[in-house]
C-alpha cells in the first residue's frame, strides 16, 4: 500500500492507480450548489456509436430557489410524460415545504409556535421527523429549528454583511429541536416557544430529489441522474458503468479530487466554498452556520454524503460539516444501522477523513501527502 495515499480508514485505500481518466461512456456529473446548465429544456439526443450508450434526455427547471436538473434513459415517449410530473412534484414540496410563502405549512407550523399544534400532510410530517431525528443524532449540531438565525448574514456582493454577536445571542434561545413536539397519531408539529422557526434549506431539497426519481420509477425509467441544490441522485446504470459522480476540490472549482461510483442513491455535498465573504482581516465567513452558536464552521472545508435517502444525506452532510471530522464519523458509526450513511470529509486543515463504506466506491484523481492532505489546498 503507498503510504501517501493511506486515509484514517485504510480501506479506502485497497485499489490500484487514482489518476485514470473517466470512461467516456459514463456520464459525470459533479455535487457543487450550482446547477450546470441554465433552466429550459434540452432536446433528446442521438444514440452514439454500437456499444455506446444512448445520450440522455435532459431537462430542467427553476424551483426551490435553485435550479433542478434531470436526466433519464429513455425513449422521448416515456421520458416526456415522466419528467413533466417529476417536476410538478417538486413545484408541489415547494408549496408545502417553504418557509418563505406565508400559507405553506411549514409556515402555519412557525406563525403557531407556542401557540398550538398543526396538522400537517405526509410529506411535512416526514421530512420534519427527519430533520428531528438528525437533529438528535448530532446534538444540535443540525437543529431544524435554526431558521430563528436568518436575516443575520449576508454573502450577497457588495452587500455582505457580518452580525454583531449581540445580535446573534438572542436568536440562539430560539434554537432548541428538543422543542419541536411531533405527535405521530395526529400528525401534528408544535413548536414550544414563540418566536421559533423550522427551516427546511437543509432538508427539502432532498426529499424532493426522493419524490422525484419515485416518480420516475413508477414510470418505468430505471437509469437516471437528478441534480438539485448540490445534491444527486442516481439509479441503475449509465450503459454498464455505475453513474460517476465528482467531488470538487474545495479550494479549486475546477478539480475534482475524486469520483464516486454508485448504482443507486444520493450524493450531497456541504461545502464552504459557496456563499463566502472573506473580511479585511483574511477571515473566511460562510453559509454554513453551527445552529448553537450562529458562527460560521472553520473546522470543515467540505463533506460529500452518500445515504439511500436524499433527505437524510443532505441533513447528514450539514450536520458532518459542523461537527468536524471526527466527531462526524463518531456519528456516522452510531446510526449505520439506521440510515447506513457513509462520508468522504475534507477537514479545515485540508485533511481527507472518510468512512471505511466509501472503499469500493471511490476513485481518486490527486495523491495525498503522508498526513492525508489534499493537493493545492489552503
Amino acid at each position: 500500500m503507498i503510504a501517501r495515499r493511506r486515509l484514517f480508514l485504510a480501506a479506502l485505500i485497497a485499489a490500484g492507480g487514482c489518476t485514470e481518466e473517466p470512461p467516456e461512456v459514463v456520464e459525470t456529473v459533479d455535487v457543487r450548489g450550482e446547477a450546470p446548465q441554465e433552466p429550459g429544456e434540452a432536446p433528446a439526443e442521438e444514440p452514439g456509436q454500437p456499444g455506446e450508450p444512448r445520450e440522455l434526455i435532459t431537462r430542467s427547471r427553476p424551483l426551490m430557489g435553485t435550479v433542478f436538473i434531470i436526466k433519464v434513459d429513455a425513449t422521448e415517449e416515456v421520458a416526456g410524460p415522466a419528467l413533466d410530473a417529476a417536476f410538478d412534484e417538486i413545484e408541489r414540496l415547494e408549496d408545502v415545504l417553504s418557509e418563505w410563502r406565508s400559507d405553506s405549512e411549514i409556515s402555519r407550523i412557525n406563525q403557531n409556535a407556542g401557540v398550538r399544534p398543526v396538522a400537517v400532510g405526509e410529506d411535512v410530517f416526514r421530512v420534519v421527523k427527519a430533520g428531528v431525528d438528525v437533529s438528535r443524532w448530532s446534538q444540535g449540531a443540525f437543529d431544524l429549528s435554526w431558521a430563528a438565525l436568518r436575516g443575520l448574514y449576508d454573502f450577497r456582493p457588495g452587500r455582505q454583511r457580518v452580525p454583531d454577536r449581540r445580535e446573534v445571542r438572542p436568536r440562539l434561545r430560539l434554537i432548541d429541536y428538543r422543542k419541536i413536539q411531533i405527535d405521530e397519531d395526529a400528525r401534528t408539529v408544535f413548536l414550544e416557544t414563540e418566536g421559533m422557526a423550522i427551516g427546511t434549506g437543509g432538508i427539502g431539497k432532498g426529499y424532493a430529489l426522493d419524490r422525484a426519481g419515485a416518480i420516475l420509477r413508477e414510470a418505468g425509467i430505471e437509469s437516471y441522474m437528478l441534480f438539485g441544490g448540490g445534491q444527486v441522485q442516481v439509479h441503475g446504470m449509465r450503459g454498464d458503468r455505475p453513474w460517476r459522480v465528482g467531488i470538487q476540490h474545495p479550494r479549486n472549482e475546477s478539480t475534482y479530487f475524486a469520483f464516486l461510483e454508485s448504482e443507486g442513491g444520493s450524493i450531497s455535498t456541504s461545502g464552504d466554498y459557496e456563499r463566502v465573504y472573506v473580511d479585511p482581516t483574511g477571515k473566511r465567513w460562510h453559509h454554513i452556520l453551527d445552529p448553537r452558536t450562529g458562527l460560521p464552521v472553520d473546522r470543515t472545508m467540505s463533506v460529500t454524503m452518500v445515504a439511500a435517502e436524499g433527505l437524510y444525506a443532505d441533513a447528514l452532510s450539514t450536520a458532518s460539516f459542523v461537527l468536524g471530522p471526527q466527531r462526524a464519523l463518531r456519528m456516522l458509526a452510531r446510526i449505520q444501522d439506521e440510515v447506513g450513511a457513509e462520508a468522504v470529509i475534507v477537514g479545515g486543515d485540508c485533511r481527507v477523513h472518510a468512512t471505511e463504506g466509501t472503499a469500493e466506491a471511490l476513485q481518486w484523481r490527486v495523491e495525498l501527502d503522508g498526513r492525508n492532505t489534499l493537493p493545492d489546498c489552503r
